[in-house]
């Protein structure tokens, strides 16, 4: 019965997933790439250009219940996780595999999952050792040593880090010390000035209250004590707007310069309880730290135990029986993200075990799933694209010759990589257990922290990966100026080998204009061509670039997201003008294909023109729910999908000329 409705759950999956790539590679019983059926002629494509292109789609594909987005990135991603569960399946059929191998590691830590009914027999049993070491806490001392000893397995507080090349010595690597351990993500949530602010402190008072009864914790009502203490630390936190500003981030300090000035917070023993011994750190805000020593100086110890006991059962409540977990998503999936409803426990399984053992995974899925000649596709586009930039930037009005010629090495210098590593992180010293799930979700934490730390003031690898070869995103590394773009994502819609060139230049090939672009927008350009922070424009150079990012910050600012929440332009200023350049390279690299070749056929009606901008749209297209929505205009250094769309297609005379929009635009922005 069990193996019937695993079959049955991946049925149903690929089912639905192949109704959406049929329909996105078919028309007329040609694959071309774009589905004329998702297009809304009854919207004018000059005035919203998503509700044309995809209001169709978005009727026929409403949010499912257990997402709070739904679009190309999602679908695919689902899809994605189908060919995890097969390989899954394959390798969980084996009986006995070798210990300490990657087969023996996937399978084990996936039927440690799926095995319910250890799980809720166990109960909380398994953080027993963690919560009686947080009673035991006698000392502000006591405290420090258990949070850092708590963040060697993933639990959240106050002082986070990152291990990450040093901005202005990026051969090496550095500790990164950030601000963190916040319930509700974000310190605008704790805003009580705003309306949805009050109700949501009202739900996670209640919700953190349920949690303590259904642990049988005391005191009985922790909720109102733990949401003061967390908003007392927001006030102190950089807004997310202010963390962007790299040159006022980077605090290059003596460790033991922090631990001088604040004496009364043993930070020495905070790191020291992590492994982490280096004499030099970089510190997100400094003012933070000290703000935060004196405040945790005066917090009772009680509610420093409350606080930490919450942060450990909530951290791990998803991994927890039922009594934990649904409550859990209750709050954080429902409240906080506006889902309906819970996954299935096969498809968190999935994602849980690649949370752990992404790379393992992906090593399976790019040898039986991605094709080794779309590396060189890929490879060929992205060069396509690289020459199309340099072409752009001597075309400059703006820019004078010596800030150019910076421009031009920085731009030949980026590196790219491709589809997979090409070198394997080795698991071996990570240790998984059939039938114990937090004890494994607590080794892979430990693995992963260890692993981190290693790196710390070690030269910087160059050629590692950040992500999972599966994910379906594509990514910029500043400090090491190369892009990255995982085989999850060189796949349809975003890479079709069967749609026309006009439909890959739109999705793909502005996705890689766009990681391009992420070099030379308000963050990357303070970056030279080895990756370090330095300043290679000419100042008026400098001031004229600014002078075009204000317009274009000013532009989204006046986009209203949501009933009386407008978009953050300045927030998002990065990830826009990459849209922008990324839209305006592919078109024009697509421009550059055709040349000295016969005109393209219109394709259902559709000139090369229109359909490179229904490319663009397809890739985007997406319904959301209205509290993801509230948090991506809060938050997100991203537009919504629905703006990603619209947002720069109003600053392309390339888009007006293709649909005929000569009267909406009252000017546009060029910036690459």
């Amino acid at each position: 019965m069990k193996n019937l409705i695993l079959v049955i759950f991946a049925l149903t999956i690929v089912c639905y997933c192949c109704r959406f790539r049929n329909k996105a590679e078919t028309i007329d019983g040609t694959s071309k790439g774009f589905d004329k059926r998702n297009i809304d002629s009854s919207q004018n494509p000059c005035l919203d250009f998503d509700g044309f292109a995809n209001g169709n789609w978005k009727k026929a594909n409403p949010l499912p219940a257990t997402e709070s987005r739904w679009g190309a990135f999602e679908i695919l991603d689902r899809e994605n996780k189908v060919k995890l569960r097969q390989l899954v399946d394959s390798i969980t059929e084996i009986s006995k595999a070798k210990p300490g191998t990657e087969t023996q590691q996937i399978a084990d830590f996936y039927r440690s999952f799926v095995d319910t009914g250890t799980i809720e027999q166990l109960g909380l049993k398994p953080l027993n050792t963690y919560l009686q070491a947080i009673d035991q806490i006698a000392s502000l001392s006591d405290w420090v040593r258990e949070t850092g000893t708590l963040q060697n397995i993933g639990v959240p507080t106050f002082v986070t880090y990152s291990i990450e090349a040093d901005a202005k010595n990026n051969k090496m690597q550095i500790l990164y010390l950030r601000q963190g351990g916040l319930s509700l993500l974000d310190e605008s949530f704790y805003h009580t000035n705003v309306h949805k602010n009050v109700i949501l402190h009202d739900q996670f008072v209640k919700h953190v209250n349920l949690m303590w009864k259904s642990a049988d914790f005391k005191p009985l009502t922790p909720g109102e004590t733990i949401y003061n203490l967390e908003q007392q630390v927001a006030k102190l936190q950089l807004s997310g707007l202010k963390l962007r500003d790299q040159l006022k981030t980077y605090n290059k300090i003596r460790t033991s310069e922090i631990i001088r000035k604040n004496p009364q917070v043993d930070w020495n023993l905070f790191l020291k309880t992590q492994d982490i011994y280096t004499p030099t750190v970089v510190a997100e805000n400094l003012a933070y730290i000290k703000n935060l020593t004196l405040l945790l100086e005066r917090t009772p110890l009680s509610t420093l135990k409350l606080y930490t006991r919450w942060q450990l059962l909530s951290h791990f409540a998803p991994y927890l029986s039922k009594r934990y977990q649904v409550p859990h998503f209750a709050f954080f999936g429902t409240v906080m993200a506006g889902k309906k409803a819970q996954k299935s426990r096969v498809e968190n399984a999935i994602e849980e075990t690649e949370k752990a053992l992404g790379i393992p995974l992906g090593k399976l899925f790019v040898a039986k799933y991605f094709r080794k000649q779309n590396k060189e596709k890929i490879r060929e586009m992205i060069e396509n694209v690289r020459s199309v930039y340099h072409q752009r930037i001597n075309a400059l009005t703006w820019m004078s010759n010596k800030t150019k010629v910076a421009a031009q090495n920085k731009l030949k210098a980026m590196t790219f990589k491709i589809g997979y590593p090409e070198k394997w992180q080795s698991y071996s010293s990570l240790k998984i257990s059939p039938s114990q799930l937090l004890v494994n979700v607590i080794s892979t934490a430990h693995f992963q922290h260890k692993e981190r730390i290693a790196k710390i003031d070690k030269p910087v690898d160059r050629n590692e990966w950040h992500s999972t070869p599966q994910t379906v995103d594509a990514f910029y590394d500043q400090y090491t100026n190369s892009a990255c773009f995982p085989a999850g994502i060189l796949q349809p819609p975003f890479y079709n080998d069967h749609a026309d060139d006009a439909i890959n230049y739109g999705a793909i090939i502005a996705v890689i204009g766009h990681e391009v672009t992420h070099a030379f927008d308000d963050r990357g350009s303070k970056f030279d061509a080895s990756g370090n922070l330095n300043n290679w424009w000419q100042a008026e150079d400098r001031r004229n670039f600014e002078s075009l990012a204000t317009r274009y910050i000013n532009y989204f600012n006046q986009i209203e997201g949501q009933p009386g929440l407008y978009i953050n332009g300045q927030l998002t200023i990065s990830e826009n003008i990459a849209d922008l350049g990324g839209l305006t390279l592919a078109y024009y690299a697509l421009k550059k294909n055709y040349k000295d070749k016969k005109t393209p056929a219109p394709i259902d009606g559709f000139t090369w023109q229109q359909r490179f901008f229904l490319g663009w749209a397809q890739m985007w297209h997406s319904n959301i729910s209205d509290e993801a929505l509230r948090n991506e205009l809060q938050t997100n250094p991203h537009v919504p999908f629905r703006f990603r769309i619209n947002g720069p297609l109003a600053q392309l005379k390339e888009f007006e000329q293709a649909w005929g929009c000569s009267k909406r635009r009252t000017g546009s922005i060029v910036i690459w």
